[in-house]
């Protein structure tokens, strides 16, 4: 497995190796030993897999609070789409600064969210499989939200025309109003 580093430390972009023939491809995107090896050491306890019809779905930039933060490692199933991840670490020398990567079916690509990074993305692609592992279940009261498209964060989503939000991403909070349970150097 090829690991690249992003801009933010611990945000890091995987390429599983793929073995292909006229059948079509073999690829393992997730292997505890192998991430072990890589100096992963992340227990994800739940996959979930969503689907986003129209081009232009955005969805995030979503966060679970601790004491139930969440590393996820995310996917394409099918499709294409823009990944972002933005640190909220309170304290942290990159607090408030994004990376965005494309993952599709066809690269294969995974991003690494680590706990204290929002999380969202944008659907280049009609029907975008979006697969990802979180480290901890889903706990509705630690969840919560932070716009899109805040001008503190700048985040270019490379969108045309109206995105296609859900009504919790369309009243999302202010970076600026958000008080980020996140801090830096801290374990979540």
């Amino acid at each position: 497995m090829k690991v690249t580093e992003t801009k933010l430390p611990g945000v890091l972009l995987l390429e599983p190796r793929r073995f292909g023939d006229e059948r079509g491809f073999f690829a393992e995107s997730w292997n505890r030993k192998t991430f072990l090896d890589l100096g992963i050491d992340i227990d994800f306890v739940q996959d979930n897999h969503s689907v986003s019809a129209a081009v232009g779905t955005v969805r995030g930039l979503h966060f679970q609070s601790p004491p139930h933060a969440q590393d996820k490692l995310v996917r394409c199933g099918r499709g294409r789409f823009l990944d972002v991840a933005v640190d909220a670490r309170k304290g942290s020398p990159t607090y408030g600064q994004w990376v965005g990567c494309e993952l599709s079916f066809e690269n294969g690509l995974q991003l690494l969210v680590p706990k204290g990074f929002l999380h969202g993305f944008v659907t280049r692609e009609p029907d975008t499989e979006i697969i990802y592992k979180c480290s901890d279940y889903y706990a509705p009261d630690c969840d919560g939200a932070v716009r899109f498209d805040d001008p503190d964060l700048g985040i270019d989503w490379g969108l045309e025309g109206a995105p296609v939000l859900s009504e919790k991403d369309a009243k999302a909070q202010s970076f600026a109003a958000f008080d980020s349970p996140f801090i830096y150097g801290e374990t979540a």
